[in-house]
């Protein structure tokens, strides 16, 4: 009877292993499909980007997409012009352009740019309290689609003031 349950429970268990053998063979086989769906995702979505940016770049041509500033002081801003071209057969409206903080402001044109027609987008960076590099984006959005525009640089800070202050004149007020 012992040699009966010992051999009943070897079985069991010898079954079972080969089961949960197979369960995770079918496991690995299920993740690895859908790793290769995700990867086909993937790289649809950069295609689509991809096919995207061109897609602009057909319609919308831009003199240059970036700009470096070099080095600049601190204290004035610094503007410059991105200029563009409608190369479509269509009438483009910018949408909404936006940088990507708070100290570069960029200007646009309000009206529609006809076909063949030269228009521009006016990046301004405020150099004052803001030494060392930068590197800013400006986002363009378009009847067209999306564009992003850069501008970079260094900010040299401005030197102290060799005034002395108040507080250390003989002069009394």
């Amino acid at each position: 009877m012992k040699k009966a349950i010992l051999l009943l429970s070897a079985a069991v268990l010898t079954f079972g292993a080969a089961n949960a053998q197979t369960t995770l063979k079918t496991a690995k086989s299920k993740i690895n499909s859908k790793a290769a769906s995700v990867s086909q995702v993937a790289k649809s979505n950069v295609k689509t980007a991809t096919t995207a940016a061109q897609d602009v770049d057909s319609k919308i041509k831009f003199a240059t997409d970036e700009h470096d500033f070099g080095t600049i002081p601190e204290g004035p801003a610094v503007s410059y012009d991105f200029m563009f071209t409608n190369t479509s057969k269509q009438p483009i409206q910018l949408e909404h352009v936006q940088a990507s903080c708070g100290c570069t402001t960029p200007n646009w044109s309000k009206d529609p740019i006809l076909p063949g027609k030269t228009s521009k987008i006016t990046a301004t960076y405020n150099t004052k309290g803001r030494p060392g590099n930068f590197y800013k984006t400006i986002t363009v959005r378009s009847t067209a689609g999306t564009k992003t525009l850069k501008i970079k640089g260094v900010v040299e800070k401005a030197p102290t003031s060799s005034v002395p202050s108040n507080k250390s004149s003989m002069l009394k007020h």
